[in-house]
């Protein structure tokens, strides 16, 4: 099921993209970049929300993995 969406251009752009209404299907034009920029925006909102989690991750005191290696090392 679709629906409609309007908003408003410049009258300029409108007349030219009118010239090239033979050559482009510009409803599908601008879906396909919709969808398109949605994706971008959603992978940067995951990427944002992995940074936080990152961030919130508590730190190893140094030495901590030399010290785990070692250990993982001897008891072989």
């Amino acid at each position: 099921m679709s629906v409609t969406v309007s908003f408003r251009i410049p009258r300029e752009l409108k007349k030219r993209m009118d010239e090239l209404r033979n050559f482009v299907n510009w409803s599908e034009e601008v879906r396909r970049f919709l969808e398109q920029r949605i994706r971008e925006l959603e992978q940067l909102k995951a990427i944002e929300e992995l940074e936080n989690v990152i961030k919130n991750i508590p730190r190893m005191p140094s030495g901590s993995v030399t010290k785990y290696v070692r250990e993982d090392r001897d008891s072989n």
